[in-house]
């Protein structure tokens, strides 16, 4: 995915409604560091999916939504590589 704003953004406001800091949530998942967390919020990375599922425990949102989001972000960026790669002709 090249443009995460919409998930990051879902992300972080999920988080702070669920009343929790980065810090807390990298403890929660193992992570070493809340540069992980900072970095799905900011859009550079996305979680890996098995953590998705913890976070949707986290986060206390259901699956579906959490997995709604996801697909939105992902159809919204292959629509736009496919259609910014139209008249491109590939071998």
């Amino acid at each position: 995915m090249k443009n995460r704003t919409q998930l990051a953004a879902f992300l972080k406001k999920k988080r702070i409604d669920a009343g929790l800091t980065q810090s807390e949530v990298a403890n929660e998942l193992g992570y070493s560091s809340p540069q992980f967390i900072s970095n799905w919020e900011r859009g550079l990375a996305n979680p890996p999916v098995f953590i998705l599922r913890n976070l949707t425990k986290l986060y206390k949102v259901s699956s579906d939504e959490m997995f709604n989001k996801l697909m939105q972000e992902v159809e919204r960026d292959l629509h736009r590589e496919f259609y910014s790669s139209k008249g491109r002709r590939r071998n």
